[in-house]
Formats: C-alpha cells, structure tokens, sequence
C-alpha cells in the first residue's frame, strides 16, 4: 500500500463531507478519521524496528528538469510522528463534532487539508517538496484563525492574529525556500551532478563548508520561528488566544513538532559542518528560551498562556536535546516530542472545558472550585498536569531526562542551567491546577462533570499518556538506529572522539553496546 493514501486520505475526506448537509459534516468527518488512524497503526505495527533506512519507499520524479522528487518514506525520525498526528486530528475532529460549528463544511474541509500537509511534511524525502508541505499546513490555519476564532477574543484580535500568523511564518518560509533552492543547485555544481533535491542525494554531495553556515541560517531562522522558541515567538500568544481549542490543539501539538523534526531529518544530516559550528549558538538560545518562557509561565493570568508559554519551555527543551548531538539527547528529543504533543493537546481541551464552567473566561482569577462534583474532570487534569511537570514514572521525565543526559555530556554548564526548567514546570504545571480545580471557586464557576462531548476528546488522549508512561521504549526501540544515522555526518565532523561516543548506544537489555 502507497504511503500517498495515507498522506492524502484526509484531504479526500475532508472534500467529501465538504459535499454533505451540513448537520451530518461533524460526525462523519469524525467517524471517517479513524480511517488514517487505523492505516497509520497498520504502518507502525508493520515497521522494522531498529532499521536506520527508509521503509515503505515511494519515489517518482515530479519535475526531472529541476530534479523534484515525488518521494515519501517512514523512519524511525517519523514513525511516531505520523502516528501523533493522526491521534491528534480525530481527538480535535471528535471534540468539533461534540459542539456546534458555523459554516462547518469549509471547516472540516479546512482540518483535512491541515492533516494531509502536515503527514506529507513528516514523511516527504525531497527538500523542495517538504518545502511545499510546509506552506501548505499554514493555509488551513490562516482560515481557521480568522473565521472561527476564539470567542474570548474580538474580531479586530482575529484579523490582528491571523496577520501576525501570517507575516512571521511568511518571512520563516521564504528563508527557507531560498535555502532549499541554493542547496540543490550549490550541490549539483560542486559536485558535477544533475539537480537532485531529494535528502538522500544532498547527503552524499554536501555544499561547501562556507555555503552550510548561512544555509544553515535560514533553515534554523524558519523552523526556530515556526515552533517558536524565544526570541522569535512574538506572534505566539496573539494566535493562540484567537485560535478555536481544536485548531490551536493540533498545532501546538503538530504543527510545531514539524519544524523540530527538520532539525532532526534535514539540518544535521544535509548541513554537518554548520550544525557543528553553530552548536553553542543553538544551545544558548535553546536554554534562554527555556528560561525565558517559563518565567512568563510563572506570571500569565490567562491560563491559555500558561499552555502556550510551557509549549516553548517543551520545544526549547527538545531543541537542546538535538543540538545536544549525542544520541540520548536525539532520542530524548523525539519521545519528547511525542510526550509534549499529547500533554499540549490534552491541556487545551481541559481548559476548554474547565472555561465552559467558569461562564467562558479563560482568566485563572475566574476559575477554582471546578473539582468539587467533577471527580473524572478533575482526575484527568491532575494526571494532564503530573505530564507536564514531568513527575517520575511519566514518559515525559524519562524524555526529559534522556534530553538532559545527552546536554551534560556535551556542555556542563547548560545542563545545570537548563535543569531548572524541570523545576520551572513544577510550579507553572500546579499553578493551573489548583487555581482552576481548587482554591475558592469563582462568581461564575459551576462544578458539573465531564461530559461526553468532552470526554470523547479528552479521554482518550489521557489514556495514551498513561500507556507511555509504563511503556516509554515505544518511541525509543523505533528510533535508536535513525538517531544514530542522522548524528553520524556531524560526529565524523567533530572527529574521532565524536565518532566513538556516538557508536556507544545502550543496549534494550541494559548496559551498553559498540554496534
């Protein structure tokens, strides 16, 4: 079976419930997404664990005279992503379904095009292409930000987010479009070869070292702005706040991962001698922005900021893992990545429905008491919260600690440094709780709850982060060989002691091996 149906069924489904009454769009879209879900659970129960190459391979050319590949493929980089993705557009579709949606037609067409752009983006193996997808998953979200915003914001905020969206993603894209072009051309001219722009040729015939730095520079500026990570998260909090839950839910919990898995996937592979140079450089934003954002966690009295601003705690974090260049930090970074896309989500819808009983506000000083005769709504935020502050025996303390081993064998200092944030996200992680379920209730508040329209969202997403948190090799046994491979081009950079270091993997049974 072609990966093509899996990255393009969404689209299709979307453009068929496009075509029905309108009361029958919500529970067929939702219904019909457990199509890609069930064919990505069929990919990832027919993958080869421990296989660093491409699996389940398609491959045409696309436009031979500019060296454009139709080319798809799972990794252990991506499996899980693919899988994520899926999982978190039936959470958001079955939470859509549950609430009455205006002009829900276009919008269910709209969650289709994001969920095709976004799958195509994980498992497209052509630069040019990846650039393609990557436009196109911001086209539905532009959409979905200014006709069905927030109803906590106004529709001047709207038109203002959906502006900001678009200008600061606008300028990441063009950086990268221009750095994808320069790439494959500087690649065929020094090496002599035919324009090829897929990641397996660029990784044979590498640009010069002058060329990578400032290639690399544009790549880091698109995806640093995409995910965001301080000091390039300006539009953050505006779009956030004017995003409706479902949408802001699937791209925190994605969308964002997209560009941290092009570090993983394109950067460090295609552009060693630059990932190497720049290192230090990575880090340090990586740990400010950790620092930075969970400060403005500490302060925020809206508590869909205190989600957004964890969401750049996480992705810094993921960020030193990567530019850790060691593998447990490569490994650390992709289950957190996976750990933080489930908890993001989770956290969103619990806020959605915590906001419902507190006569719509979204402020922590209009919240508290919700717990009194919502055990189950309750139950389900503290498991969200011990997730977020990654609490020993959640998947998201092994991803996190994994992360910060690979940081202190590379650089002491920011580990020590970074480890803060751990203890950062205690505090922010609590705060939200207990002002919300707890402490005196507020003038509008009424405890009832969970209901299933929530529940139908929410609960499953609750049950997955307990899974991993017993079982967080899921991510880790898939994804081991393609860490190493994609370190090796910046290790054989580095030198010798590099090389060693990185071929020292654990072993599954415990202690470690020299493969």
């Amino acid at each position: 079976m072609s990966l093509s149906i899996l990255v393009w069924l969404p689209l299709v489904i979307g453009a068929v419930v496009s075509q029905l009454p309108a009361r029958l769009a919500g529970r067929t879209s939702a219904l019909l997404s457990l199509l890609p879900l069930a064919l990505g659970i069929d990919y990832l129960i027919r993958f080869h664990e421990h296989h660093a190459g491409l699996q389940f391979v398609t491959n045409h050319v696309w436009i031979s005279a500019l060296g454009i590949h139709y080319k798809l493929g799972l990794t252990g980089l991506n499996v899980a992503m693919m899988l994520l993705t899926t999982v978190l557009f039936t959470a958001s579709l079955a939470w859509s379904a549950g609430h009455e949606i205006k002009r829900p037609r276009l919008y269910y067409f709209m969650f289709g095009l994001a969920e095709s752009a976004v799958i195509g983006a994980f498992l497209c193996q052509d630069l040019i292409l990846f650039v393609g997808f990557f436009d196109l998953m911001l086209i539905p979200f532009y959409f979905l930000t200014g006709i069905w915003g927030s109803a906590t914001r106004t529709r001047d905020e709207q038109v203002h987010a959906t502006f900001e969206l678009v200008i600061y993603t606008a300028i990441g894209s063009f950086l990268m479009l221009a750095a994808a072009v320069a790439t494959g051309v500087l690649s065929a001219a020094d090496h002599g070869t035919a324009l090829n722009f897929t990641y397996t040729a660029l990784e044979h015939n590498p640009v010069s070292r002058g060329s990578q730095d400032w290639i690399f520079l544009c790549f880091a500026a698109a995806f640093l702005i995409k995910m965001p990570v301080a000091p390039f998260h300006g539009w953050l909090a505006d779009v956030y706040r004017a995003m409706p839950i479902p949408a802001v839910a699937v791209f925190s919990g994605v969308l964002s991962k997209v560009a941290a898995y092009g570090f993983l996937a394109i950067v460090l592979p295609i552009f060693p001698a630059a990932s190497h140079h720049f290192q230090s450089v990575m880090l340090l934003i990586a740990v400010v922005s950790l620092l930075w954002s969970t400060a403005l966690a500490f302060t925020t009295k809206d508590a869909r900021l205190v989600i957004a601003y964890s969401s750049i705690a996480q992705l810094s974090f993921i960020t030193l893992g990567i530019f850790s260049l060691h593998t447990e930090g490569g490994q650390g970074a992709l289950l957190q990545m996976v750990n933080h896309g489930l908890v993001t989500a989770a956290s969103f819808f619990v806020l959605a429905a915590v906001s419902a009983r507190c006569g719509g506000s979204e402020q922590l000083a209009d919240m508290g008491g919700v717990a009194f005769r919502a055990p189950i709504l309750a139950t389900t935020f503290l498991i969200v919260a011990m997730a977020t502050l990654a609490m020993p025996g959640t998947s998201n303390f092994v991803g996190e600690f994994m992360i910060l081993l690979g940081v202190f064998r590379e650089n002491l200092v920011i580990a020590v440094v970074g480890s803060f944030g751990m203890i950062g996200a205690a505090v922010y992680a609590l705060r939200l709780f207990i002002g919300a379920m707890h402490n005196r209730a507020g003038i509008s508040v009424k405890s009832v709850e969970l209901g299933w329209h929530e529940a139908i969202a929410i609960v499953p997403l609750v049950g997955v982060i307990v899974a991993l948190a017993f079982y967080p090799n899921f991510g880790l046994v898939r994804s081991d060989k393609s860490v190493v491979s994609t370190l090796t081009p910046v290790a054989i950079v580095a030198g010798p002691t590099a090389v060693r270091q990185l071929l020292v993997t654990p072993a599954r049974g415990g202690g470690y091996v020299v493969p």
